[in-house]
Order: structure tokens, then sequence, then C-alpha cells
């Protein structure tokens, strides 16, 4: 997806022209990965621009940090603001988010302690991540040969620049041989996530999804997920699950800000139950566009942007 350039980001404290949005050669980030981010949609609902989910991404945001020992030099109160603030500037309605947490220029060397710690704040129009059809109709996958990372090696639960490497090599892979994305392992042979996303396998109407301890990111719109299946309903479990219960499962289907609820219709070219986006999963995105697209909230996930 290509971003489209608006006028301002938010660095520091102050809005700068987008062309002027710079960082150092020799900023820590660039050589040693040190980054903690976000991803967050904005979207146009009936009842206006609203973000969706914003203290929670930034309360993962905070977490993220201090896995890392690195303090964000403002209160979320501060940040969310600054959140809106962009939003303003740049006149949108509907929009991807991304707060940008990094290291930046002072020493050259593995430790970070010595460098800035910078923040800035991005927003662009952005579309379905993994194509206009891939909601609908739903997307091929294939088990990556990458896995993620061993517990006590690279924190999963943070949302870390450099996790995403491993990220980008499962993405790769999917792409050179012609699917859409990747499913990732654990060091246990279970199923952890997708390269960006969240996984949930669907059997007898029963939603399963791996546990936080199998490596994965715990995603914001996965835990909406669960509490829009449990509300309507289904049985959510969450547990350990086997590679091969993706070629068994009735459903399967990624969540993520990005994805946000994208059907998996095979899995390395096996059919997932009829080839098409099942009934829970219809069902499931039913509910969840009509908090985000018609404003119908009664969790509170919504936070607007204009008064």
């Amino acid at each position: 997806m290509a971003i489209n350039k608006v006028d301002t980001i938010w660095m520091n404290g102050k809005l700068v022209k987008w062309d002027e949005a710079k960082i150092h050669i020799l900023s820590h980030v660039i050589h040693y990965g040190s980054s903690w981010f976000e991803g967050i949609r904005c979207y146009k609902t009936k009842r206006g621009a609203a973000i969706f989910r914003l203290d929670s991404h930034l309360k993962r945001l905070y977490d993220s940090t201090k896995i890392y020992r690195a303090p964000i030099p403002y209160t979320m109160a501060q940040f969310e603001g600054a959140v809106k603030e962009t939003i303003r500037a740049n006149k949108l309605e509907a929009c991807y988010i991304r707060p940008l947490v990094y290291r930046g220029y002072g020493d050259v060397g593995v430790n970070p302690l010595g460098c800035p710690v910078d923040v800035s704040i991005a927003v662009w129009e952005w579309g379905a991540y993994l194509g206009a059809a891939a909601l609908e109709n739903g997307i091929d996958v294939t088990v990556a040969s990458w896995q993620r990372p061993a517990p006590n090696t690279i924190p999963a639960m943070a949302k870390a620049g450099g996790n995403y490497l491993g990220s980008q090599l499962i993405k790769m892979d999917a792409i050179v041989n012609g699917f859409s994305e990747g499913i990732a392992l654990d060091t246990t042979g279970n199923i952890s996530e997708g390269s960006g996303e969240n996984i949930f396998l669907v059997k007898d109407t029963i939603v399963y999804t791996p546990p936080v301890v199998a490596a994965l990111l715990p995603g914001i719109t996965r835990a909406s997920v669960m509490t829009l299946a449990r509300d309507a309903g289904y049985t959510v479990v969450e547990a350990n699950i086997p590679r091969e219960m993706v070629f068994t499962a009735d459903e399967i289907f990624f969540t993520g800000t990005a994805a946000e609820i994208t059907p998996i219709r095979s899995v390395d070219k096996n059919i997932v139950g009829e080839g098409k986006p099942g009934p829970v999963t219809r069902n499931l995105q039913k509910l969840f566009f009509d908090v985000v697209q018609n404003g119908n909230d009664p969790y509170n996930w919504l936070n607007f942007v204009y008064d």
C-alpha cells in the first residue's frame, strides 16, 4: 500500500512539513532497530471521524517502550492530544495513524541509554491492507518456514521495529511464492500469527486463537474480536493450536488494525471450509464494521477527533 502524502507530521512536540520530517543518519534507530510503534485507524463513522481504541493502542505503546527502558517524554494525555492535533492539521476524516518512538542521534554503540527518545506521529489515507477484495472474498496464505522468536530472546509482546525483520521474511516468502500472507509457527511448532496479523480458527462454531505465550503480539483488534465473539454467543478458546488444525478448520481469519477482519480461503492451496468466508467470520465482520462505520459503540471504543 502506497503512502499518500499529507501536509504535516508531528515530531517532538511540533508539526513539521511532510518533506522536512527527517532524522540524522547516525540515529541509533537506524543502526540497531530501536523503535516502537503503533498502527491505529481513524474511521469516518456516521457520527464523525473517530479513532478506534486509541487508549488501548497508546497503553501498548507505553508498555513496549517500558520493556526497553525508553521512557516516552510525554504523558499519555499529551500523546492523545498530539494524535488528534495531527489528524486535524491534515484535515482528515479517515486515516491510518502511525505513532513512532525511537532512539535518536547521540551515541553510536549497542548501549542506547545515551541517545534521546524521540517521538513522531504520521497520518495518511489508507485503504484495505491486503487488497480491496480481501475483506469480501478472502485470501490465500501459506505456513511460513520462518518461526517467531523463542521465549526470552526478543520480547514478542513489545511492538518493536526490530521484531518486524522476521515479519519481512515471512511476508516476502509468501509473496514470491504466490500467496498473500504467511502464517508463522512458534518454536514449539504451534500456530502463532501472521507477519502483521493475529489469527483465529473456527471449528464447529467454536472460535480458537493462540495464546500470548505463542510469541504473538497481543493485538488490539484481536482483543476486540474476542469480545464481540463472546457477546454474540460464541465460545472463544485461547489455547495452543497445532499446525494441522489449519487444514481441518471450518473458517480461518486474520485480525489487525491494517487487516481488520480478513478471511482466509486457503492455506498452502488447501481450501478452508467452502473456500469462501464462513458464517462466523461474516457475522464478526458485520459486528466490527457496525462499530467503526456506523458508530454503534456500546464498548466506548471510539474516540472522536472533532468536537
